[in-house]
């Protein structure tokens, strides 16, 4: 059996991980930055497309219950707008852990870029006295509250056609109209 012989390659014993990978807690602050960039960037990207493919189903779902052909009109809207509400609920239920990864992921970085401001007070002196990077910007409050929106729309979105499919059901067999 033959064997590959090489030169072990070990760090010196002073020298940290963190510093290997990266040079300076500047060096690690950007890289945090960056992450939660684009990391928002995906919520962002997810949130975009799911708010327009539930805006083509609420379109189609009032075509839908617009539908008056005296032929097939009462049958096909007993059965398009709440197999279209049950698809925009299915839907919704899909995109929540999309949305809530992405969610996760930048809460993440969040911490880790609040532990390094703390951990180095040069850092964190720096960055409060510097207008790019305000205590007010990187405020928890404040950076959840801009991701509630992509929070809730799936569970708005849920509970939306889940009213809108028993309306539509409800609609037929009653006819509140007259």
């Amino acid at each position: 059996m033959s064997k590959i012989i090489v030169d072990d390659i070990t760090p010196p014993a002073n020298a940290k991980a963190d510093v290997l990978m990266f040079g300076t807690p500047k060096d690690r602050l950007d890289f945090y930055r960056k992450e939660i960039q684009y990391e928002t960037s995906i919520l962002s990207n997810r949130t975009d497309a799911y708010l327009s493919a539930q805006s083509f189903l609420v379109i189609a779902y009032a075509s839908s219950m617009a539908n008056l052909n005296p032929e097939w009109g009462k049958l096909f809207t007993l059965v398009v707008p709440p197999l279209l509400a049950l698809f925009g609920l299915v839907s919704s239920l899909h995109a929540w852990p999309g949305i809530r990864s992405a969610y996760d992921i930048i809460d993440h970085w969040h911490f880790k870029q609040s532990q390094l401001l703390d951990s180095e007070p040069a850092m964190g002196a720096a960055y409060d006295e510097s207008p790019l990077f305000s205590e007010r910007e990187s405020n928890e409050k404040r950076w959840r509250g801009a991701l509630m929106f992509s929070m809730r729309s799936p569970f708005l979105f849920s509970v939306l056609w889940a009213i809108l499919g028993v309306f539509a059901v409800y609609a037929q067999y009653t006819n509140p109209g007259g």
